[in-house]
């Protein structure tokens, strides 16, 4: 696992709204993680970006300095002063080898969430190596890797109690706009149709909500949330000509820049001037702080959610330490996999080489004995060179599995 390597930037040490200097939208993904691949020598990677956290997953044999950490920061392109980017060295966690592995398995059982016991981080972090996997970053070695991350996380939501009644980010912030009576056919405007406002409109649905009005980049999936929740669809543009007005804006995309402006919340006050909702569950916000120092608004973000998380993470103790036991079995129970694996790899050039052996020896060593024999001899013979071929093909890989696990 040496060659294992995870640059982690977290809630823990970032605060949220810094954080999202660090998110990738997805049309420059590809574009920005080929840069570092070719210019650090890396031939598998892959990112994360949650509500908390940005990370990058990859294999490379390259030692992790203070250094590198900025220059990796610079190749990507992020938007960060020159004076501030030591700050935000000295702030990224760097995880290597068996200490990678463990870390990876933490975030996919939800031990490092903002809340912990939300199941959502798992699907999150498939859907970003899947991401990864599809454009060609990613190959056997992450493979493995991650099969394993999807079996622990599987094990510790089944075995503990970690995930029941789970206060995730999205039931928080239904929770909280819940407690401002909202009646049930308030006009809610829903901005992005991913996840987490999925996750959210299921609240709102199951408490009886009705009225609904989603705007995504991607018209098809606003479509099909407007399905789900027997609401109207329309694309991010049309966002500045809505004129229906709104009690209640929830919104979560993956943009960098702000997409609620004070421009296009006037806009869709329509002239309304009570107090409306905004819940906010973008990193970074999509709300223009100018909206918030013009306007009367009841906000709702990550980053005030963290108090109730910090109470989660404690009422939950006990359920951390059993899904930290089911972490350790499964990286102990992970490395003999791996060398098999690697042994695997190191020894499928045999039986190309053993059919190359053959090739040869028959029709060029013992050509000319072979073409003296008849055709009984002949086949006798080609018996004992299949039975010969096989044999030499599989004893070697028998040998290496039994060395493995007598040293295991």
């Amino acid at each position: 696992m040496k060659q294992l390597k995870v640059l982690a930037f977290t809630h823990q040490q970032i605060d949220l709204k810094d954080l999202g200097k660090f998110v990738i939208c997805n049309q420059t993904l590809s574009v920005r993680l080929n840069s570092v691949r070719e210019k650090f020598d890396i031939p598998e990677i892959f990112y994360i970006g949650t509500c908390n956290r940005v990370e990058f997953v990859f294999c490379a044999s390259v030692t992790v300095t203070p250094g590198f950490v900025k220059d990796f920061i610079q190749t990507l392109d992020f938007c960060i002063q020159d004076e501030k980017l030591d700050d935000f060295v000295s702030k990224v966690k760097v995880y290597e080898d068996v200490e990678a592995f463990n870390h990876l398995l933490r975030v996919s059982c939800s031990l490092e969430s903002l809340v912990v016991g939300e199941k959502e981080i798992l699907a999150q972090v498939r859907k970003g190596y899947e991401t990864c996997r599809a454009a060609g970053f990613t190959g056997d070695y992450m493979r493995l890797f991650m099969s394993h991350v999807v079996k622990t996380a599987k094990e510790v939501y089944t075995d503990t109690k970690i995930s029941k009644n789970p206060v995730s980010v999205v039931s928080l912030a239904y929770r909280k706009l819940r407690d401002l009576n909202m009646c049930s056919n308030s006009r809610i405007l829903i901005i992005g149709a991913g996840e987490t406002n999925k996750n959210i409109s299921k609240y709102l649905q199951k408490h009886k909500f009705s009225n609904f009005a989603i705007f995504n980049r991607t018209l098809s999936k606003a479509q099909e949330l407007a399905k789900d929740l027997n609401g109207e669809a329309f694309g991010i543009e049309d966002l500045k000509n809505y004129k229906k007005g709104f009690d209640v804006i929830i919104t979560c995309t993956s943009c960098v820049e702000p997409i609620i402006t004070n421009e296009i919340y006037q806009s869709l006050l329509n002239g309304e001037t009570n107090k409306k909702v905004i819940v906010d569950l973008a990193i970074p916000n999509d709300t223009d702080q100018e909206v918030l120092e013009k306007n009367p608004v009841h906000f709702i973000e990550v980053r005030s959610l963290q108090e109730v998380a910090n109470q989660n993470m404690q009422e939950r103790y006990q359920e951390l330490v059993h899904a930290e036991h089911i972490i350790e079995q499964n990286i102990n129970e992970f490395k003999p996999i791996l060398k098999q694996r690697r042994i695997e790899l190191a020894m499928r050039e045999v039986p190309l080489k053993i059919k190359e052996i053959r090739h040869v020896a028959v029709n060029s060593v013992f050509a000319d004995d072979i073409q003296q024999l008849d055709s009984n001899s002949k086949e006798v013979l080609e018996r004992i060179i299949n039975y010969m071929e096989k044999k030499y093909i599989s004893v070697p890989m028998v040998m290496a599995k039994e060395i493995l696990v007598n040293n295991s």
